[in-house]
């Protein structure tokens, strides 16, 4: 594989081809007319143009994609994610015009696409399943019986589902036939599948995530986890790795469900296999990703690997050169999505020019990016336009080198998600590692940021108190509660 064509755009187009220089592959971007001055295009040994700025013209012209490699004499395709990553269609056209896809087979994209198929899927592999329905229903009387059988509140959810698209809680049965009906539509419009099944729903779940790395010779390794739980919207903001809760034992007892995960769709490349994780610590099966995570660097950080150049090996039927023995995590490492959005106005996404761009910078800060001063965001696309990333010897360095690395990062002209950085970053509910998906409407209300600013105030005066009063250093306030005793 000597050439690779990037079916993709922004900071991960600009990933993918930084590996592909260190590994000698020349590679192709294409954009978008939006896209013409973006970083991928500079930094590509090769660009082309593939239509206007709306996906459906460009980055989704999947016929047009093939026919540039065809051109271009490319060998193979990396999806990123988003786009085409997971279109099973895209991937048996790019395998029958000789191109290597760089990703799972289509058969098993198909198979964890779909909710429903990939639950009944593993379940014959024993991996735990939330209490429920694992067949489509149609009928609200079998909806309302099933229900009642699983007890409220309860989740339906679209099977070809994803991002929070056809997914309705439903806390009463007198609410269930509106909601399932609007589940339904929301499924058609978003997914062209209106399917829906419906399980329990789980109050106050964490979001665990175990990177998994198969080759087409049957070795699957997974590679730690990945703590996914602050969302907007069911969309991650912030993820670490480790998370803060599990213990070896759960660790071992995970990975081993996601490996079963993998082997039930006879999987290859780098894959993703998420679960929800209960208040007493049961672990429950959610949807396999197949294909690269966003979140992927804060793996890489605490493995020393490069799984873009794993999923080259793979896509050129290497074997792992590694085995689940060699994986021993070094650290903790923390991402924060940059995003163009106003945080406090329910994160409404906006578009603008970004005016002044400098970037932290230290050698356990890395940052993946495709922007630049005078930078215009555009409307088109995901709000992502950067991906800060930081490691530390453990938890608490991290959060702290963090904090710096946010405090260091000046941007303006676009409003961004560096303050609910900070805000999660110094909140006591995070920092002892006790949160779940509820965190944003728990914390992060107009009340929670006023108290926290409080409560940062306060710190500040009594650090500042010791310190020219007493001649003492003491520990940032903001990162422990100790200052509340000194204060006594």
């Amino acid at each position: 594989m000597k050439k690779i064509l990037i079916a993709n755009r922004g900071e991960i187009a600009v990933r993918v081809i930084k590996t592909c220089r260190e590994m000698g592959i020349s590679s192709v971007a294409i954009y978008s007319e939006a896209d013409r001055d973006s970083k991928h295009v500079q930094l590509a040994d090769e660009a082309v143009c593939i239509g206007p700025a709306p996906s459906s013209e460009s980055y989704l012209k999947g016929d047009q994609i093939i026919s540039i490699c065809q051109e271009l004499n490319v060998d193979g395709i990396h999806p990123g994610y988003g786009f085409l990553s997971e279109n099973a269609a895209f991937v048996k056209a790019v395998n029958q015009a000789g191109i290597q896809f760089i990703g799972p087979s289509p058969e098993a994209i198909d198979l964890m696409g779909s909710k429903i198929a990939s639950k009944q899927a593993v379940e014959k592999y024993g991996v735990p399943l939330v209490p429920g329905i694992n067949h489509a229903v149609e009928d609200v009387k079998e909806a309302q019986s099933l229900a009642n059988e699983i007890g409220y509140p309860v989740l339906v959810k679209a099977s070809a589902g994803g991002g929070g698209k056809g997914m309705r809680i439903v806390e009463k049965a007198a609410d269930l036939e509106g909601q399932m009906k609007t589940a339904q539509s929301e499924a058609q419009s978003a997914f062209g599948d209106r399917s829906v099944f419906i399980e329990k729903f789980v109050t106050k779940p964490r979001h665990i995530e175990i990177q998994l790395l198969a080759d087409n010779h049957g070795n699957v390794v997974y590679l730690m986890e990945r703590e996914c739980s602050i969302q907007r919207r069911h969309q991650k903001l912030i993820e670490e790795a480790p998370s803060a809760v599990l213990s070896d034992y759960l660790r071992e007892q995970m990975g081993q469900a996601a490996v079963n995960v993998a082997k039930a769709c006879n999987y290859s490349g780098a894959g993703t296999v998420e679960f929800l994780l209960d208040a007493d610590h049961n672990f429950y099966f959610l949807e396999m990703n197949t294909r690269l995570q966003v979140e992927h660097p804060v793996t890489e950080l605490i493995t020393g690997l490069d799984l873009v150049q794993q999923q080259i090996n793979v896509a050129r039927n290497q074997k792992l050169s590694f085995t689940q023995e060699d994986i021993i995590p070094n650290g903790h490492a923390i991402e924060l999505r940059l995003t163009a959005e106003e945080t406090t106005q329910d994160f409404l996404p906006a578009i603008g020019t970004i005016e002044t761009y400098n970037p932290p910078q230290a050698e356990y800060i890395r940052l993946d990016d495709f922007v630049y001063p005078g930078y215009k965001i555009p409307i088109y696309y995901d709000n992502m336009f950067a991906k800060l990333i930081v490691w530390g010897e453990n938890r608490s360095q991290a959060i702290q080198r963090m904090i710096e690395a946010i405090n260091q990062f000046e941007i303006k002209g676009i409003p961004t998600t560096l303050d609910f950085g900070r805000f999660v970053m110094q909140h006591p509910k995070f920092i002892e590692g006790d949160f779940d998906t509820n965190f944003i409407s728990s914390y992060y209300t107009k009340e929670g940021i006023k108290k926290q600013d409080q409560s940062l105030l306060e710190a500040a005066a009594i650090f500042t108190y010791l310190e020219f009063n007493e001649h003492k250093t003491p520990t940032i306030a903001s990162h422990n509660s100790n200052w509340k005793n000194r204060k006594k």
